[in-house]
């Protein structure tokens, strides 16, 4: 795990060094263990490493390989390496290292654009070919790893973050109106290949790009989640299937590493199966990590009474932390700097908090994002299933969208409005499911779109910032595929995530089975009042954010008014998103151009 960047130019200049250098150095938190340099006339790359597979200096990147022509920057973990290193040997590659990375060199040298093909894992990498005199770039599937990109007429330039773009100046940080519409209506979700800024742009999921020495693009995907249903199962056969499947990814994430591995406890059932599936495989002294915060009166801050009982049945090496709001508060500004995008989710600040404390224990953890969106386990998914009228578009925006168009309108200046964006782009998307049920096709797009810039962009972002690398079972492309071939039916028994219930029962205890639905905590920035309102009142009138002339007035006092009145549908505060907007953005552009 680890923080990439680099640049090529396209009027046959030297890469700016001194501009890698200072992107370099804005990953460090994301690579504290190593940095490194490379450069080829026209092409530079920097690296900052976390050592977590071959701990050896010979791992150490940017890595070259001369007999292949080839230099590379590698950030995420490929679980199935062994088995293409065994392949790659057979077909005559020797191998100087003992990690990963240098599996995708010579994978890429043998297989070209369809090495992605066949790496099981989460992965963001930039390859030099020397001799062609091109930069490969690929992403993958579900975007666990993130790659921003610039460009202008005389260079490419691709980073790990957009802070670390910014850092190497040059882009643009106007705002883009269209991803502006994204951001506030997907609850801070803007689909790749855009962000909120107009020079800074993403790979998306599951592609990818090569650029040669003269500017050309090419870039194409290189998988599709398929929906064709399976071959009719019984209810016990699916239950067996996903045991399987999901026993065989959190193994995977167990063992490919030459550090210990942990597990993000949260109370829920997602993270408390994680614990009961390692103790299956004979996991011993297993650390596990949870956290929380201060209890308001209309919802508590803590699962503990949950996380707990898992704990008493497993006896793994357990450590609590309770935040109390003085210090959410006072870290807040900290978990914004380490945003690579405005993040509306609540619990980002929890989690840049529990990474710090994690991260002075382990290197490694599992946490169980992706269960919800894989399995079906939010509340809108049968609200849209039972609303039978109208598209499915439609069904999506009444039970998901935080903001009608117009509201936006109302939010915004006129500077930034325009037409409805986000829905057009969602009844699009939608639309590539040819065939599917309204409720599969939500979950695809979910799963493939939506997860990347909430829930997955989050983790990566927060444990990054300190070091921890957070790996993801739920979202193993082999269960994901599996289960998007379940009939919704199955998935949507016993209110949702039955398949999951079914693999828990007897492995975890009931109260966490069937336990109502519980999301990460953090109640002061849902309810809004006291010293977080005056934090927010403050951001929100500010002389930068009046000169910035984003937010009309008249909106930002009727949320000031009554913040607790105003929340989305899927019970975000729309306070705490102006607020947050107005801030990432004064802590981490404004400073930069």
């Amino acid at each position: 795990m680890c923080g990439i960047c680099g640049e090529l130019r396209f009027d046959g200049a030297p890469a700016d060094l001194a501009a890698v250098a200072r992107m370099t150095e804005r990953l460090r938190p994301r690579g504290p263990d190593h940095g490194g340099s490379y450069s080829d006339g026209i092409l530079g790359f920097g690296h900052r490493r976390l050592s977590i597979i071959d701990l050896s200096e010979r791992a150490n990147q940017p890595m070259v390989d001369q007999e292949l022509g080839l230099a590379l920057v590698f950030n995420g973990t490929l679980y199935n390496y062994p088995e293409l290193r065994a392949q790659l040997r057979k077909k005559g590659y020797r191998f100087f290292s003992e990690g990963d990375s240098e599996v995708i060199l010579k994978a890429y040298r043998e297989w070209g654009e369809a090495a992605p093909e066949r790496f099981h894992g989460m992965f963001a990498f930039a390859i030099w070919d020397m001799r062609e005199r091109t930069l490969f770039m690929a992403r993958d599937r579900f975007g666990i790893k993130p790659l921003y990109w610039t460009r202008n007429g005389d260079r490419f330039r691709f980073a790990s973050t957009v802070q670390a773009l910014l850092a190497g100046g040059g882009v643009d940080p106007s705002l883009d109106a269209e991803a502006l519409h994204f951001q506030f209506t997907l609850h801070g979700v803007v689909p790749a290949p855009k962000t909120v800024l107009r020079g800074v742009r993403k790979l998306e999921p599951g592609r990818w790009m090569r650029i040669d020495a003269q500017g050309r693009e090419q870039s194409a995907p290189y998988w599709r989640l398929d929906l064709e249903p399976a071959q009719p199962r019984s209810e016990e056969e699916w239950v067996e299937a996903v045991h399987e499947v999901l026993r065989r990814a959190v193994r995977r994430r167990n063992e490919i590493a030459d550090v210990p591995v942990g597990v993000l406890l949260s109370g829920g059932l997602d993270s408390s199966l994680l614990v009961a599936l390692l103790a299956e495989l004979g996991k011993e002294n297993l650390h596990t990590f949870t956290i929380g915060f201060e209890d308001q009166p209309e919802e508590p801050g803590n699962e503990f009474e949950y996380s707990d009982q898992v704990v008493e049945r497993y006896r793994p090496l357990h450590h609590k932390f309770l935040v109390p709001n003085s210090e959410v508060l006072t870290r807040l500004p900290e978990a914004v700097d380490a945003m690579a995008e405005p993040m509306f989710g609540q619990d980002a600040v929890a989690f840049y908090l529990l990474a710090e404390q994690v991260s002075k224990e382990i290197k490694v953890v599992q946490s169980g994002q992706g269960a919800d969106e894989v399995f079906g386990g939010y509340f809108w998914y049968p609200r849209i299933m039972e609303d039978g009228r109208g598209s499915c578009a439609e069904r999506l925006r009444r039970h998901y969208f935080d903001r009608e168009h117009r509201e936006f309108l109302r939010m915004v200046t006129p500077s930034y409005r325009g037409e409805d964006y986000t829905y057009r782009y969602v009844a699009r998307r939608l639309e590539e499911f040819d065939g599917a049920q309204c409720i599969d096709s939500v979950l695809a797009l979910d799963v493939t779109t939506f997860i990347v810039d909430d829930p997955v962009k989050r983790v990566d972002n927060m444990t990054m910032a300190w070091g921890l690398e957070a790996r993801v079972p739920f979202l193993d492309h082999e269960l994901v595929e599996l289960a998007a071939r379940c009939p919704a039916e199955i998935k949507f028994e016993s209110g949702g995530k039955h398949l999951l219930k079914r693999v828990a029962r007897g492995r975890v205890p009931d109260a966490v089975i069937d336990r109502p639905k519980g999301y990460f905590p953090m109640p002061a920035l849902k309810y809004v009042r006291g010293p977080f309102l005056e934090f927010m009142r403050e951001v929100l009138e500010s002389r930068a954010c009046r000169e910035r002339g984003l937010f009309e007035r008249d909106y930002i006092d009727m949320l000031l008014s009554a913040p607790d009145m105003h929340h989305t549908r899927i019970q975000g505060s729309k306070l705490w998103q102006l607020a947050l907007m107005e801030l990432w953005l004064q802590r981490n552009v404004d400073g930069n151009v």
